[in-house]
């Protein structure tokens, strides 16, 4: 069975290790000085109240990355925990601007940074890697723009482009004239969207942003002729099992919508999201979050068959 992993955010996925010893490097001062008592400060342990409480344990892994040789280790790094998790294919999204908020990097320094090391991850390891950029809401349209274009120069490694952050407090429209030009250079999308905010928020991402994939949509099931039409336009879903019950948008694994999803004939999927910050890996999606979240063998099995119809494997790094 092909193992893909279509919603991975390599920001998320810094191994404890790598933030302890960047830490060192660039002389940053952390609460905590070896792997297990700098855990709790980085990585989830129980639900949080919602989306932005989540993020806060962004904190540290980004507060490490002070040069683009940082951002460089960092995805490769992230495609050899891809081939120490036996993925066949991986989608790594990040966002440039976010990864240089906390030292004053330059976005178009860390995309560079980013396509190296993750090409010569992929080189390497052998798992073959596509790129998606990621605008994060939460710093404005504005800002946004800025990181469009830092990502735009580097249009030829990066395959699509996706929109994360604040989902309720800035909503698709914003961002518009954006997905426009993403379009335009012809950049798959696929944008967070149903986590933070409701079926609305789905609808605008679609119907505004262009959306092909929609990224976690757990409140999808509350407006049924959106379910019918994500199956009609086949418009996958990329669910992350723990991080939605981690984040709220979910009380539980068992009332998580995947399996609905899939009975209805929608290209659900089954990810990751932040590996590092919600202390698990692929295996623990498939094996664990799966089956409490109601799927059968059957239904894993056709949630794997959805990703690999749906990825995006013609934008893979060469």
């Amino acid at each position: 069975m092909t193992r893909i992993d279509l919603h991975r955010h390599l920001d998320g996925n810094i191994r404890l290790q790598t933030i302890l010893e960047l830490a060192d490097k660039n002389g940053i001062v952390l609460p905590a000085r070896d792997p297990d008592s700098l855990r709790p400060h980085v990585t989830i342990s129980s639900p949080q109240p919602g989306l932005t409480d989540f993020l806060e344990k962004f904190r540290w892994p980004i507060a490490v990355l002070a040069t683009p040789d940082d951002c460089r280790r960092v995805a490769r790094e992230n495609v050899e925990d891809a081939f120490r998790e036996r993925l066949d294919h991986v989608e790594l999204r990040f966002s440039p601007v976010f990864m240089a908020s906390a030292n004053g990097m330059g976005p178009a320094a860390v995309v560079e940074a980013v396509v190296d090391g993750a090409r010569a991850g992929s080189r390497e390891f052998g798992v073959p890697v596509t790129l998606i950029g990621v605008l994060s809401r939460t710093f404005g349209a504005e800002t946004c723009f800025r990181e469009l274009d830092a990502l735009l120069g580097f249009r030829d490694r990066i395959a699509a482009l996706d929109l994360a952050g604040d989902e309720a407090g800035f909503p698709a429209r914003l961002f518009e004239p954006h997905f426009r030009k993403a379009r335009n250079t012809g950049w798959r999308i696929t944008i967070h969207a149903g986590e933070a905010a409701g079926p609305e928020s789905i609808r605008e991402a679609i119907d505004l942003l262009g959306a092909e994939r929609i990224g976690h949509g757990t409140r999808a099931v509350e407006d049924p002729a959106l379910m019918d039409e994500l199956a009609e336009k086949e418009i996958g879903i990329e669910s992350c099992l723990t991080s939605n019950v981690q984040t709220s948008a979910v009380p539980s694994y068992a009332a998580h919508p995947l399996r609905r999803f899939l009975e209805h004939g929608i290209l659900a999927t089954i990810n990751t999201d932040d590996p590092a910050i919600s202390g698990i890996t692929f295996d623990h999606e498939i094996d664990i979050a799966a089956p409490e979240a109601g799927l059968t063998p059957e239904l894993v099995a056709l949630a794997m068959k959805n990703a690999e119809r749906i990825a995006w494997r013609d934008g893979c790094l060469k």
